[in-house]
């Protein structure tokens, strides 16, 4: 019965390493493609607010690395490895809570500094490079033009100096765009703080569920983990590592 048990607790922790490499690999995609797709817009965002993202690409690449740990302490039923397992695993549940929790605290105030940090670029365009072309692909991207609407640009400083005009990446290409004054009719007609607010928020949203999700799985892990490393004599090598 003690064989059999053993053998049920090896083969389930194999399984589980295999899962959890998996969703390591998943979370580094998704933190990819949040960095990517969700970072510029982030960046001109006037809140200080906790880097999901780059929580999750640090976390992906260590459960890539790590989940072969977990196969390798099962296969080879060394107790050392196996409680040096469970602590990793530990360390990625705080993690993947703290990814998920921040994600889902934050939205709302993501939200909020966003629209201020899209006034600021507008009033700042033309002097901070960054800022003005990440505004820039943001308009094209969402075809949108200002905070609420084209409007918000009429009384920013670089419009008083361009004649009361609006960037070109506010113009629908294919209508044309008469710049001084703005023809409405060859303009995105749609603010982008209720366009992107919204993008930014159900995304992080998708972040924070992956995070949160990945945690929960570690429990089972560390579980496993331990539970075997409690039916193995201790080996002269063993790294002391407390389950």
């Amino acid at each position: 019965a003690e064989t059999r048990a053993m053998t049920a607790l090896k083969l389930s922790l194999m399984a589980f390493s295999f899962v959890f490499w998996a969703a390591g690999l998943t979370m580094l995609i998704i933190g990819l493609w949040a960095k990517v797709w969700l970072g510029g817009y982030l960046a001109l965002s006037a809140s200080d607010y906790p880097n999901a993202p780059a929580i999750l690409l640090a976390t992906g690449t260590a459960v890539i690395v790590w989940g072969f740990l977990g196969c390798f302490s099962a296969a080879t039923e060394h107790r050392g490895l196996l409680r040096t397992y469970g602590a990793f695993l530990s360390a990625v549940l705080v993690a993947g809570l703290t990814a998920g929790l921040s994600g889902l605290l934050y939205r709302q105030d993501v939200a909020r500094g966003f629209q201020e940090g899209l006034r600021q670029a507008l009033n700042t365009y033309g002097e901070d490079e960054a800022k003005a072309d990440a505004l820039d692909a943001l308009q094209r991207a969402f075809t949108c033009c200002g905070v609420e609407s084209y409007r918000d640009w009429l009384t920013t400083p670089w419009a008083l100096q361009q004649n009361g005009s609006v960037p070109l990446s506010c113009c629908r290409g294919r209508r044309g765009c008469q710049l001084s004054p703005p023809n409405v009719y060859g303009l995105h007609r749609d603010g982008c703080f209720g366009k992107v607010s919204a993008f930014v928020s159900s995304n992080m949203f998708s972040v924070a569920t992956a995070a949160l999700g990945l945690a929960a799985l570690q429990v089972i892990g560390i579980v496993l983990a331990c539970l075997m490393a409690a039916r193995i004599p201790a080996h002269p090598l063993g790294i002391a590592t407390p389950c």
